[in-house]
């Protein structure tokens, strides 16, 4: 399980724990990874966890080459892609930071490709497994001012659907997981709403439709399984799509806002700290 120490990963890890499952948790936060599997263990005195602290940004393969060592000796049979980053604030693309840029593309896309390529040829040898990735709405929907976030998660639901049928003939299941806002430190949002649910709300509900579709119907190997969201994202599809020009409209003009009230609050704070 990659971006495991919180939020929706943490959440994942907590779940599976409470249905009987081992857990072998990857993050960056070696202190955060090690809280989190002594908290399972002690939880739930039967299972085991393994941990591994690796930075996704830094793409090294001395650290993929540890995760093969980690698993090979291991049948895994649930991988959660979940490690991903988002811009800092909303920004337009040609004022976003190389870092920044570069970070997004290589934890969100190319650090998913490569942990699936470890874990997914022993799924298929062994005729079975589930890998689940964590996509989001900027993926279906162009959001501009989050646009180098937003394309990489429309890579992954491309590269996803792809890999499902692929995977497919071979007894392994592949889901992506679409989702809307949900609290957590990457969204900044703090309270739950009827759209907005919290990481432990969300989980449970993506455990419940493995294999299901549910808002995304017309999209292969795709679940939107928090309820809301799936409403929203049906609505989407049917009736305005996700690239018409006024929804996309809409959607920047929400961003700018939101980014106006950062570089707010970056003001007020900075006079505060000078």
């Amino acid at each position: 399980m990659t971006g495991a120490s919180d939020g929706i990963g943490k959440e994942y890890a907590l779940q599976l724990a409470a249905k009987g499952f081992n857990i072998v948790l990857v993050s960056r936060t070696k202190s955060k990874l090690d809280q989190l599997g002594s908290e399972i263990e002690t939880k739930y005195n039967s299972i085991k966890t393994k941990t591994l602290a690796m930075d996704f940004s830094l793409n090294q393969d001395s650290d993929f080459a540890a995760l093969k060592d980690l698993v090979s000796a291991l049948d895994v049979a649930i991988l959660v892609n979940n490690v991903g980053l988002s811009h800092d604030i909303p920004v337009p693309f040609v004022q976003t930071p190389e870092k920044e840029m570069k970070d997004i593309i290589t934890i969100n896309c190319l650090g998913t490709l490569r942990v699936t390529q470890l874990i997914a040829p022993g799924m298929a040898q062994r005729k079975r497994g589930l890998i689940l990735t964590m996509a989001s709405f900027g993926g279906i929907l162009p959001t501009p001012l989050l646009a180098t976030y937003s394309g990489s998660k429309a890579f992954l639901q491309q590269w996803g659907t792809a890999l499902g049928s692929e995977l497919k003939p071979h007894g392994v299941d592949v889901q992506v997981v679409q989702s809307y806002l949900v609290t957590s430190a990457m969204s900044k949002i703090k309270r739950t709403s009827m759209t907005i649910p919290n990481p432990k709300m969300f989980v449970r509900a993506a455990l419940s439709r493995i294999g299901l579709s549910g808002g995304a119907q017309d999209v292969a190997y795709t679940s939107t399984p928090y309820w809301s969201h799936a409403i929203v994202h049906w609505a989407l599809l049917t009736f305005t799509g996700t690239h018409n020009a006024i929804v996309v409209d809409q959607n920047r003009g929400m961003h700018e806002s939101i980014r106006k009230r950062a570089l707010r609050k970056a003001e007020r704070e900075g006079k505060k700290q000078s």
